[in-house]
């Protein structure tokens, strides 16, 4: 049996049919301009939240290369 650690499954890429590919997939022509104002404010502070987690895996990855090295690529 192979065990892998957790990081490495996290940095594969994430299956089609993840919610950001789904909504690409959506028609937009239903929406007003009101809903479409609206669906943009909430795209950029889930954009914003992203990179933000983006950001704190970043540092605590830097943080455990720094203490333990860097893996073997």
């Amino acid at each position: 049996m192979i065990i892998r650690p957790a990081m490495e499954d996290d940095d594969r890429p994430r299956p089609r049919g993840d919610a950001a590919s789904l909504l690409a997939k959506e028609d937009l022509g239903p929406y007003s301009q009101d809903e479409l104002a609206e669906r943009i404010r909430m795209l950029q502070l889930e954009i914003a939240r992203v990179e933000a987690h983006r950001n704190k895996a970043d540092a605590h990855r830097a943080a455990a290369d720094a203490l333990f090295g860097k893996p073997p690529a």
